[in-house]
């Protein structure tokens, strides 16, 4: 029997706000919207930000929310600190006070004292020294949460890296946006049938997870006890297991760069086709917006810099930027921009999603991984994103039909803002179209607006893939003047405005990623309309007529839900220490295994999978 991952909830926060009820989304369109829509988006982010909303304040929300200049609240773009390497020779001498002598002198320093306080040291041989220094930093747009906005006060953070803040607000804006209380949903599931995929690409790297752990006895301090674990790229899952959801099912995180939500959302979907689990919750938090990882990336000559973006609008030194415009996919672009975000779904079997009146924000299809193969630069693209959107595209092909496809059919591409990327990956969406008989499909890239988040960047696609089904707006690559000119477009259509269309105009959406490494994948996924069709084919009109009138309270529990956001910042579902099951309090016999507080058991009447071998 078929089993359809039905995505029934959406949350997170990008630089774009609240994702849940496509927020998020309706910020990048805006101005596309009708005044009721655009108002409780304008609400929502003030209500983020701490302002009192008024309409005069629009301007300040566009102007602090999106790409934009590095505020100060994530570091001094003007006095970048570092340690600047000196050199003194044999016979040179500095005055140190005596409490900052090493515990082991060294064999070539003489010293001696200056008085009760301060001593001399002479190097007989050569020393390498460093000392403190700052300097301006060459990149400095991203993408950052609407300004104000602070995580960690909204639950009791207890020193958590910003990674695991964004798991703990993103994951709970998620169960939020179901409108289904989770006790609910564990009633008619077995402990072991809900799965979590969750993580991050490059880790926690602030300084409460590794960033600190590896850097805290070059500043003088001390590692503490909590920055090696809760620096774990997995850790989201675990954040969410532990203090979210109590689940005991199955859980981890598979990382591959830029592609890693897709890698996870494939976790996902085997997991509920299979009939392993009924419910699987799947995201990424990504808070890459550190000084040591723009270097990183800079040094790689990934990001746009300032310089650089002087020299695309050809301005002066002195002219100011418009930092909104930094991103800039398949145009005339010289890198991408750094973003934070934390991205999650939640998908039901369609059985499950029929019985608890769950909201329909569409399904996914399939996702497909595959490598590069050999390859020369380990970070430049290769052959692999060939494979996945050609099987992404066949796969849809197989479910609706080549008319669906070639009419019917947009793609939310990775996009990222690179020269490198506006030709390979344009080279792959327009060779793929000619194959498949598509002439001008529609291209969107949503880093435009919201920043390249890494392991949570097609998150951020899908987030906006799912608003262009509720509200009907394409958004256009609205940074662009037009496509550069070694943009391979034959047979593409890359808007650089938004699109209105119907909201059944459009029934696949491909969400591509291309990852450092030869990590690539390509995601199909249904639109809701697509999939309440499927649904009612396969269940029967009986049972969609039952459905439908189950999904009208859950719909009134969402929309409350949302209001309760709008009106007074909803604090995050956060259960520390609350429910612990304690070993003596398990029974279990040679068939089932019973918890407390779960209201099924697990069974352990297992089927061999060997039959033919054993």
């Amino acid at each position: 029997m078929s089993r359809l991952p039905v995505i029934v909830g959406m949350g997170g926060i990008n630089s774009a706000g609240r994702t849940s009820l496509h927020h998020g989304y309706k910020r990048l369109v805006i101005d596309q919207l009708a005044h009721a829509d655009a108002d409780s988006t304008w609400q929502s982010l003030a209500q983020l930000m701490g302002i009192h909303y008024q309409a005069d304040q629009q301007d300040y929300i566009k102007q602090h929310t999106l790409i934009r200049r590095i505020e100060s609240s994530y570091f001094d773009t003007e006095q970048l600190s570092y340690h600047q390497a000196e050199h003194f020779q044999a016979g040179n001498s500095v005055v140190l006070a005596k409490r900052k002598l090493p515990v082991d002198i060294p064999a070539h320093w003489q010293v001696e004292a200056v008085d009760e306080r301060h001593v001399k040291v002479t190097f007989t041989d050569n020393q390498a020294w460093l000392l403190p220094a700052t300097r301006q930093a060459t990149v400095r747009a991203a993408g950052q949460l609407p300004s104000g906005f602070r995580p960690d006060q909204l639950y009791p953070s207890r020193n958590h890296p910003r990674g695991l803040q964004l798991t703990v607000y993103g994951a709970s804006d998620a169960l939020g946006s179901l409108g289904i209380d989770w006790q609910q949903v564990m009633q008619l599931v077995k402990p072991d049938q809900v799965a979590v995929y969750a993580g991050s690409g490059m880790s926690q790297l602030d300084y409460n997870g590794n960033g600190g752990m590896l850097k805290a006895q070059l500043l003088g301090k001390r590692v503490t006890s909590k920055q090696c674990p809760l620096g774990m790229a997995e850790m989201p899952a675990d954040f969410i297991n532990a203090y979210l959801l109590g689940s005991v099912g199955n859980t981890g995180t598979s990382m591959g760069a830029c592609a890693t939500f897709l890698y996870n959302l494939k976790n996902g979907i085997d997991d509920i086709r299979s009939g392993r689990c009924r419910v699987a919750v799947v995201g990424n938090a990504e808070a890459p917006l550190l000084p040591e990882v723009f270097d990183g990336y800079g040094t790689m000559g990934a990001l746009a810099t300032d310089n650089e973006l002087r020299a695309l609008d050809k301005l002066a030194a002195d002219h100011p930027l418009n930092y909104q415009r930094a991103c800039r996919p398949f145009g005339e672009n010289c890198g991408f921009t750094l973003a934070e975000s934390a991205q999650f779904v939640v998908l039901f079997d369609d059985e499950l999603a029929l019985e608890l009146g769950a909201n329909v924000l569409g399904a996914v299809g399939d996702v497909f991984v595959n490598a590069d193969g050999f390859k020369k630069s380990i970070s430049s693209p290769g052959v692999g994103n060939y494979l996945t959107v050609a099987k992404a595209m066949a796969s849809a092909r197989a479910i609706l039909g080549e008319e669906a496809l070639r009419l019917r059919s947009f793609v939310q591409a990775h996009g990222t803002g690179t020269p490198q990327n506006r030709v390979t990956e344009s080279h792959i969406l327009d060779k793929a179209a000619e194959v498949f008989g598509i002439t001008d499909w529609p291209i969107t890239a949503v880093k435009a607006f919201v920043g390249h988040s890494i392991a949570a960047a097609a998150g951020d696609q899908l987030a906006s893939t799912l608003g262009v089904w509720q509200y009907g707006v394409l958004p256009g690559i609205t940074t662009i003047d037009k496509p550069a000119a070694d943009v391979y477009q034959k047979h593409l259509k890359l808007n650089t405005q938004h699109q209105t269309l119907d909201k059944t105009a459009l029934d696949i959406a491909l969400l591509n990623s291309k990852g450092f490494g030869g990590n690539n994948a390509t995601a199909f996924i249904l639109a809701p309309h697509i999939t309440q069709q499927m649904l009612q084919k396969k269940h029967g009109k009986a049972a969609y007529q039952h459905y439908l009138k189950a999904n009208e309270q859950v719909q009134a529990n969402v929309e409350a839900y949302d209001q309760r956001c709008i009106t007074n910042q909803q604090q995050p579902v956060y259960q520390f220490g609350e429910g612990v099951i304690d070993g003596e309090a398990i029974q279990f016999d040679s068939q089932t295994i019973r918890l407390p507080g779960f209201e099924h058991e697990v069974s352990l009447d297992l089927e061999n999978p060997y039959p033919d071998m054993v």
